[in-house]
């Protein structure tokens, strides 16, 4: 899957010369965590967060009133706080490779731009978003995890073993396993009992690690 089904287009966007006070109004009253930076040519510059702007706000604990610290915060362009060297991605970005750049470079998200224009952001929150849907997580159904060889044809025919007795797998993830000679799988199915799963199931793998209906 690309970003460009899953990003949000046309975002809230702030401009460099905007206060502070105003982005932080603007991030509460659109109920988001970050603005990206356009210029007067609507080009990215730069993005700015929540947590820019808490880490410039006055300590609550200093001599200052709540008038005199949401005085300075409106003396306080964005253009001070904003991160000037966004990472950025393309629409035809992969959703695996967005995920990856957050988690390698720490980041809560990404603008997409197309010819150095603005055209979508997407978040952690999206990711998650996403991850539910590969788990099956809003489909109720038998959940389980086990331990298998790691070797072609082995999810294969435990997909095939389920289809012949009805079952409609919802989801089915595979993730790393205790070394290199095994994998762990995470099933989601419909159409049978927990029980019958099992029996159907453990033939075929090295351990049953967890089953329980969700």
């Amino acid at each position: 899957m690309i970003i460009e089904r899953r990003m949000t287009r046309n975002p809230v966007t702030a401009t460099p010369d905007m206060s502070v006070a105003d982005a932080s109004a603007l991030m509460k009253r659109e109920k988001v965590h970050r603005l990206p930076v356009l210029d007067k040519d609507h080009r990215l510059v730069g993005i700015i967060s929540e947590k820019d702007i808490l880490y410039a706000s006055p300590s609550p604990v200093s001599s200052l009133s709540i008038h005199e610290m949401a005085y300075l915060l409106s003396q306080l362009t964005v253009k001070k706080l904003m991160t000037h060297d966004v990472v950025t991605i393309t629409k035809d970005t992969t959703v695996e490779e967005a995920a990856r750049l957050m988690a390698d470079q720490d980041l809560s998200a990404l603008p997409v731009v197309e010819n150095n224009k603005l055209i979508g952001i997407v978040s952690k929150s999206d990711l998650f978003k996403i991850l539910l849907e590969l788990f099956g997580a809003r489909h109720f159904g038998v959940r389980m995890s086990f331990l298998v060889e790691d070797k072609p044809g082995a999810i294969a025919a435990i997909s095939n073993e389920l289809s012949k007795h009805g079952v409609d797998i919802i989801a089915f993830g595979t993730f790393m396993g205790t070394d290199s000679s095994n994998a762990v799988c995470t099933i989601k199915m419909q159409g049978i009992a927990m029980s019958d799963a099992v029996d159907i199931v453990k033939p075929m793998v090295m351990e049953i690690m967890d089953v329980r209906e969700v």
